[in-house]
């Protein structure tokens, strides 16, 4: 089917879906945003991009961040982290503290939130501007210098903090953190509210598709590496429904309660659909029937 007649295909599929699901009313400055837009792009292993609907409307990338700063930090120093932070699903709530608690202080993954701060606290340990570094990356392979930390975000997200505060202080409490836990929360918070489209996240991570290379074939990760990464993406980066995730789609994805989720078909294409009206476990409702679509119908499920 050509990528057109995909790509308009799909958007018919899920018009029933535009507008389901509830936003991110917890974060006040995403409560305010339309739960019927929706978006998609695709991005080749060339860099040729293509989407349909608000597919290049910015939007707060939230915990998709965490697969960039994840992949930064492995560039940087591969064995460190995983001394720090698991790689296994975590089963419970991305927040959850009493999973802390058991595991004395290391996180079960990287993209939970416990597991995301120390991916910070490791990158801020490397680079110092961890959030400086991050945008960096993502302008250059985006090709969008004007990409920029939503300040309004930043400032609701770190004034309703508490929880990922208290996670900060209780891997400090066990040693686990090697910054101030008020640097790690600040630069943790500003690259959540990073602001991407579909066509900037799908051209960003367009790298994990292509076994690690990036836009200019320099290479940012190793063919294992890159490897890694994109099954983290799929064991652990729809929250605690994973499992459902990969059962529906079969590709790696890392979602955020923004409403986007970054999928990856490797050798092939990196996917970005955004819809902001999330279900129960904070995954876009629309966005995870369209990646199902879209997967169903070019048969590119890795299984």
């Amino acid at each position: 089917m050509e990528l057109n007649q995909l790509l308009g295909r799909i958007v018919d599929e899920v018009a029933p879906l535009r507008g389901s699901g509830v936003v991110a009313d917890y974060i006040p400055a995403l409560a305010r945003v339309d739960p019927a837009h929706f978006g998609i792009a695709i991005a080749d292993l060339e860099g040729r991009v293509r989407g349909v609907g608000d597919w290049q409307v910015p939007f707060s990338v939230q915990s998709i961040s965490k697969v960039f700063t994840l992949a930064l930090v492995l560039a940087g120093s591969d064995e460190a982290l995983w001394r720090r932070v698991g790689r296994e699903p975590s089963g419970n709530a991305f927040n959850s503290l009493i999973q802390l608690e058991h595991e004395r202080g290391i996180p079960r993954n990287p993209f939970i939130n416990a597991g995301a701060l120390t991916v910070t606290d490791e990158l801020i340990s490397q680079v110092g501007d961890a959030t400086g570094e991050l945008l960096a990356f993502l302008r250059t392979e985006s090709g969008n210098p004007d990409l920029r930390v939503d300040a309004e975000v930043s400032a609701s997200e770190a004034a309703h903090a508490d929880r990922n505060l208290a996670l900060t202080h209780f891997m400090a409490s066990y040693g686990n953190m090697r910054n101030p836990v008020a640097t790690v929360l600040d630069q943790y918070v500003r690259q959540c509210s990073i602001e991407l489209s579909c066509r900037d996240l799908a051209l960003a991570g367009r790298f994990l598709a292509a076994h690690g290379v990036r836009r200019d074939g320099s290479e940012l990760l190793t063919r294992s590496q890159a490897k890694r990464v994109n099954a983290i993406m799929l064991t652990c980066g729809t929250y605690d429904a994973a499992g459902d995730f990969a059962y529906r789609v079969g590709i790696p994805g890392k979602s955020g309660v923004g409403g986007g989720i970054l999928a990856i078909v490797p050798g092939r294409c990196a996917i970005a659909v955004w819809s902001p009206g999330l279900d129960a476990r904070g995954n876009s409702v629309a966005g995870v029937a369209a990646l199902d679509h879209f997967t169903t119908l070019t048969g590119w499920s890795i299984f």
